[in-house]
């Protein structure tokens, strides 16, 4: 069992932000039940076998432009057509927000402090999604996979979710809250402070190395955890 208190006390310490970056998918909301859905609908389609919800949350999150040739080799393409159309016959109806997000994120508002999505959903469903729930008024920009040039873990959709804002990642103290090794790589790619989400099972995304978890990148020290927003909330009350 992961002893995370260096992770707990990291968290502790850490600073009031000049602006937050948000991971989307079982950070905000909860999707692992839709993703798991449209994935089996495309494994049934090509004659492999089911991914239990276990497996998709311990696979899921690169894009869609890296991950389906891993699994689909060269019939990606079809697959990803056949995995967007079972995703979007239910995500829509189905899409939730996890315990604590709106009241996270109407918190931050309040504090004047901006808010960024970066996500490796597609960009066209991301924004989508977010209009369902009522949430574009809460953040700068909405960015997703295939918006720019590549997807998290690279820096470049972070560079153009902050563009047009006052925030530089040179200049600014930005915190990154993920759930997946992803959301880890991206944060230190872009010189901010990633900030891990649990899931609601108090569990660790097993995509992220027990080693970063412990030392972080370049031994700085271990990454922040924790796993209600509403812990997010009282470590911004504090400031």
């Amino acid at each position: 069992m992961l002893n995370l208190e260096k992770n707990f006390q990291a968290f502790e310490n850490l600073k009031k932000p000049d602006a937050i970056i948000y991971d989307w998918d079982n950070t905000l909301v909860d999707t692992w039940p839709l993703i798991q859905s449209a994935i089996n609908s495309t494994m049934r389609a090509t004659n492999r076998e089911e991914w239990s919800v276990e497996k998709v949350r311990d696979s899921v999150h690169k894009s869609m432009r890296e991950s389906f040739p891993e699994i689909f080799g060269n019939d990606w393409e079809r697959a990803g057509e056949i995995y967007k159309k079972a995703y979007h016959d239910i995500n829509i109806a189905q899409i939730s927000l996890l315990k604590n997000s709106f009241e996270l994120l109407n918190f931050v508002k309040t504090l004047n402090i901006p808010q960024f999505l970066v996500s490796n959903k597609i960009g066209i469903t991301l924004r989508k999604e977010v209009k369902k729930l009522q949430l574009e008024n809460l953040f700068f920009s909405l960015v997703g996979a295939q918006d720019a040039n590549s997807d998290k873990p690279s820096r470049e959709p972070v560079d153009f979710a902050l563009n047009g804002s006052e925030i530089d990642t040179k200049k600014h103290y930005i915190w990154f809250v993920g759930d997946t090794i992803a959301d880890v790589e991206c944060a230190h790619n872009s010189g901010a402070v990633p900030i891990i989400y649990g899931h609601s099972d108090n569990k660790i995304s097993k995509t992220i190395d027990q080693k970063i978890l412990e030392n972080g990148f370049d031994n700085k020290g271990a990454v922040a955890v924790y796993f209600d927003h509403q812990q997010l909330i009282d470590i911004l009350k504090k400031f």
